[in-house]
């Protein structure tokens, strides 16, 4: 399939510029990468679990996995390391078992892991996701980029990536899929339903992205897995950034949850020979072609 290029170059203006030295900005340029934890989205319909009354998704037997568009995210801030130099931190939101998710970025090679301790017994909407996140970043420190994975694959809302951007007061570029940095310039690509369009702009800012044949998530080595158990975690609790306990706004409501129930049937084709049978079945897949 040939796509057509919808070329679009803008020069989004921030509040602060990249210096000018190409050597320097480059080897000093911090990327922040967002990951979340989730329920493996593989899992078989029969072990998939709710929380009818407090309308979520439980583990049960389900693995708890990195959510693959963060996977995604977290392959391109490595390519882009590799081509340009820098360092990349990533940074998750979640309760103690989210540091799985981390010690497989660290495996990945990530430079440095930040876990915001969430305890909370609720799903938290991406508003208040973002809220905290963006505390986080803050807390951080100095950053060029920060990349989010496009959507998650739990509850697909698509929405966390743009809302961190605000929070920050810097631009934010969804669906991106291929990014190249020059002297005082980040060029990015971003997927649309027509094609591609190509901005370049001035960091900081925010990337969702994508998910691209080029970007497909590597598998770390056993020795660096094992390795990434050795490494510092910085871990925040949410006083200590500054947000709130509470999970709950009024940015959306979950209405209702549930399993859909799916009911089948079965009939035998009875008769004394294979011919009647055969007749008798053929009949009945007339009739069910007519019923419908």
């Amino acid at each position: 399939m040939i796509r057509c290029s919808l070329i679009a170059f803008f020069l989004l203006s921030v509040s602060r510029q990249c210096p000018p030295n190409h050597g320097t900005w480059l080897n000093e340029m911090k990327t922040i990468v967002c990951i979340k934890q989730i329920l493996d989205p593989e899992i078989p319909a029969r072990d998939f679990r709710i929380d009818p009354s407090k309308r979520v998704a439980i583990q049960g037997s389900a693995n708890l996995v990195t959510n693959i568009f963060c996977d995604n995210a977290l392959e391109m801030a490595l390519q882009l390391r590799e081509k340009s130099g820098g360092s990349i931190s990533v940074l998750t939101l979640g309760p103690p078992t989210a540091e799985d998710t981390l010690r497989k970025a660290i495996a990945m090679k990530a430079d440095a892991a930040y876990h915001v301790r969430d305890d909370i017994d609720a799903v938290r909407d991406p508003l208040s996701v973002a809220a905290i996140l963006a505390r986080a970043i803050r807390k951080i420190g100095e950053f060029d980029i920060v990349m989010t994975g496009r959507e998650s694959g739990d509850w697909g809302t698509g929405q966390t990536g743009a809302l961190i951007a605000e929070e920050l007061g810097i631009p934010c570029v969804s669906f991106v899929d291929h990014i190249e940095a020059n002297d005082t310039m980040l060029q990015v690509r971003r997927q649309t339903d027509s094609g591609f369009e190509r901005f370049e702009l001035r960091p900081p800012v925010v990337l969702t992205i994508t998910n691209d044949e080029h970007n497909v998530p590597r598998i770390p080595k056993t020795r660096d897995v094992m390795m990434s158990y050795r490494q510092p975690l910085t871990q925040f609790t949410l006083a200590e950034i500054g947000a709130g306990e509470s999970g709950s706004s009024d940015y959306y409501e979950v209405a209702d949850l549930a399993i859909p129930e799916k009911e089948s049937t079965c009939e035998f084709a009875a008769g004394d020979t294979l011919e009647e049978k055969v007749k008798r079945f053929a009949d009945r897949i007339a009739q069910v072609a007519q019923s419908i």
